[in-house]
């Protein structure tokens, strides 16, 4: 197990999990100016007047990042920045990528991302769809490959528990803080996951999940990994988005064939028929 080594500065660091603390994922304004004069001085510099800084101005008192780091030392989480060795590479594809990834659990995030692949899928999914979900994911990590998915009801837990059935490699990418196992029903799945696997967050311990943070995760999800395969999804799943974006980041995208009868497969024969 590699921990990450890395010549970022630590108030380079330090204002990454100060900006996460601040604004949504994707933020744009914030990546921007992060990205034009690095996290340290943009945080320094940033203009109370400006549009960005009366959106965080109600935030800014709160920041205590020395106890963000003792929060992730409680937790056994490592808190990485671009530039760590442990940053999955697929992240790079990202122009909105994170701007820091809080991280649980025993593996390499770099190492089993470089050849992993996401299933994700409907949450209501059939017995066909989980059946499916949970031997794609056990012949992949058979195989040497890590399987990536959201942890949520359905096809994601199909995934992740096919893949630890067979001692596999698997990591889950959460819409909330990492210390927030959602959906609660899954807490035996996020613990098992914290204890052999991985689990993986862009927002700070302690937030809800959201849809805009649910939207984000997806990004990561469809990049990180080689190629997602989508079982069972109607015509307005999100999985289809992780879908789009893994195909707008030139990743292979793959689609499990259902029921012509079946509503919650619909999203998957549409991408089938859509070549």
């Amino acid at each position: 197990m590699r921990r990450h080594l890395s010549a970022v500065p630590e108030g380079e660091r330090a204002a990454r999990i100060a900006w996460a603390r601040l604004v949504e994922p994707r933020d744009r304004q914030a990546l921007e100016l992060v990205e034009r004069h690095g996290a340290e001085r943009a945080l320094r510099t940033l203009a109370p007047s400006s549009p960005l800084g009366q959106r965080v101005s109600a935030r800014l008192g709160n920041l205590d990042v020395p106890r963000d780091l003792e929060i992730a030392s409680r937790l056994e989480t490592r808190i990485l920045v671009p530039g760590d060795d442990e940053w999955p590479g697929g992240l790079a594809a990202l122009d909105d990528g994170p701007l820091c990834l809080w991280v649980r659990g025993p593996l390499d995030l770099a190492t089993v991302g470089a050849r992993s692949v996401s299933i994700v899928g409907a949450r209501a999914a059939t017995q066909y769809g989980l059946r499916q979900a949970g031997e794609l994911a056990a012949g992949l990590a058979d195989r040497g490959f890590a399987v990536v998915s959201g942890a949520a009801y359905g096809i994601d837990a199909a995934a992740h528990q096919g893949a630890l059935a067979v001692e596999g490699a698997t990591m889950a990418f959460t819409a909330g803080g990492i210390d927030r196992p959602y959906p609660k029903g899954h807490e035996q799945l996020f613990a098992r996951l914290w204890r052999e696997g991985l689990v993986v967050s862009e927002v700070p311990p302690g937030s809800a999940p959201t849809a805009v943070r649910f939207i984000a995760r997806n990004r990561m999800i469809a990049t990180v990994s080689q190629g997602t395969v989508v079982v069972e999804a109607g015509l307005r799943s999100g999985s289809l988005n992780t879908a789009r974006a893994a195909g707008e980041h030139h990743r292979v995208v793959c689609a499990v064939p259902g029921s012509v009868e079946s509503a919650v497969s619909a999203g998957c024969h549409e991408m089938i028929r859509d070549g």
